[in-house]
């Protein structure tokens, strides 16, 4: 097989061609990995390539599948991994520079479980430092760039993940999102994702901000996706904040025929201006949604109230346990980066406590209006993917406790809640640059969201569009 025919493929297909013995784990781990040296470095999306255990790994699976033995729905598939989520003898950078020596001796239970699915770990993809901001670029891994536009930012932070799916390196990767980490990269490079209701796929280890932070698949398909976190799922010892199974298969959910829903389309939120190219994809997309089979659409305003200073108070308190690091340690930091730990200095207790208070009054009120309907439908991100070097648009304000959060109003308020969000393709700007719809649902209604996400893959086929740095080409 070589990487044009591999590029065709999805994770279901390849996954289906294995267990067939049509093709081996062997042949795809080595036409994935042509795949990334097709676009590496012009892309930059992997931190750490691991080209001699993945194949090695893919011999193993292959015997396996000879003696008719299959570990997971993901067997032979191969996959990345975020540079944030720890992996037992491979290096975990975190994309910053006081970790480039750092080789954990535990795995994150994300990895543990997509490899018990049988998926072969090609590499690790980048993020930004400490995946502390919406931008890709860090300190230790560089500038990771959009396959779309390599002048472009691929966004953030997990900027790699979405990347090496979209030059078509992997069919799936692994991300995590505190702020729009998951979704701002899928929507500016034209993949698929969804931050997945807090506690249903368990994060480890835990931050300062775990109440936030939300581990998923990055995927170019909603199926791929579904089988993906079917096999994340579930509890674990290792994250307090993890849900009990909650009993769904998300790929039944994609294959079985579509309910009614009621929606309520938001050009914007908390009066927010959008881009004018963005917000025509927007509309023509919206258009589209009102033609679905059983879409039934909701006048409603969302009058609440923006909730910024919440976040970013939670999110500059994530900077507390490295105060008084010495100014050698942040000098190695993105300086952003660096800000936010000086600035978390100010937070006290008190402050802190009322910022958890505010949360919860929030998510009781966004909760509330989320109950009276099934799917919320907004833009994923107000603006174009800016310059691939810089943290945000050129009028961003560095003063700001939190500037990038500034550029993404959409994203951190789902993350204030837990609730579920994802980002899907709806389109391109005149200069070809992809735009991603925000399908939002209420707190455990994953099935819903990925139910409408499915329907709409079926409505828009956002992978008849490559890239311009691609993998097949």
């Amino acid at each position: 097989m070589n990487r044009q025919e591999y590029t065709q493929l999805t994770a279901a297909g390849i996954a289906d061609l294995v267990r067939r013995l049509e093709i081996s784990p062997v042949e795809i781990t080595r036409a994935a990995l042509d795949a990334v040296t097709a676009t590496e470095p012009a892309i930059n999306a992997w931190a750490e390539l691991l080209a001699d255990q993945a194949l090695s790994h893919a011999r193993v699976l292959e015997s396996e599948a000879i003696a008719g033995n299959f570990r997971g729905p993901l067997h032979g598939v191969p996959v990345g991994v975020k540079d944030l989520f720890l992996t037992a003898g491979v290096p975990t950078r975190r994309g910053c520079r006081l970790y480039a020596d750092s080789v954990p001796n535990e795995t994150s239970p994300a990895v543990e479980r997509i490899v018990q699915a049988g998926a072969v770990m090609l590499g690790k993809t980048t993020t930004a430092d400490s995946g502390w901001k919406a931008s890709s670029n860090s300190p230790q891994s560089g500038v990771t760039r959009n396959p779309w536009d390599p002048t472009r930012t691929a966004g953030g932070s997990s900027c790699g993940s979405a990347a090496a799916v979209a030059a078509g390196n992997v069919p799936i990767t692994l991300g995590s999102d505190g702020g729009g980490s998951l979704r701002i990269p899928a929507s500016f490079c034209g993949i698929f994702s969804m931050k997945p209701t807090l506690g249903l796929v368990p994060t480890y280890p835990l931050s300062t901000s775990e109440h936030l932070s939300h581990a998923g698949p990055m995927t170019s398909s909603v199926l791929d996706y579904a089988l993906a976190l079917d096999a994340l799922k579930g509890p674990h010892l290792l994250d307090p904040y993890a849900l009990p199974d909650d009993g769904r298969s998300y790929v039944d959910i994609v294959c079985t025929s579509a309910r009614s829903l009621r929606c309520v389309l938001a050009p914007s939120l908390f009066g927010r201006e959008v881009d004018a190219d963005v917000a025509h994809v927007i509309t023509t997309a919206f258009a589209h949604v009102k033609g679905m089979a059983g879409i039934t659409i909701e006048e409603r305003e969302i009058a609440w109230p923006d909730p910024i200073s919440i976040f970013e108070r939670l999110w500059t308190a994530r900077g507390a346990p490295k105060i008084g690091s010495s100014p050698a340690e942040l000098a190695l930091l993105d300086p952003g980066l660096a800000r936010l730990i000086r600035r978390s200095a100010s937070i006290s207790l008190a402050d802190h406590l009322q910022a958890l208070q505010d949360r919860a009054a929030f998510c009781r009120e966004a909760n509330t209006t989320l109950g009276e309907f099934d799917i919320l439908l907004t833009p994923m991100v107000p603006i174009k993917p800016f310059l691939a070097e810089d943290d945000g648009p050129k009028e961003m304000d560095l003063e700001r406790a939190v500037p990038w959060a500034h550029w993404t109003p959409f994203s951190y308020p789902f993350n204030i809640t837990g609730q579920p969000a994802a980002s899907v393709p709806c389109g391109w700007t005149p200069d070809g640059l992809p735009v991603g719809l925000q399908v939002i649902g209420a707190r455990f209604a994953d099935d819903v969201v990925i139910q409408f996400c499915a329907q709409w893959e079926k409505h828009f086929n956002w992978n008849a569009r490559r890239p311009a740095v691609h993998s097949g080409k």
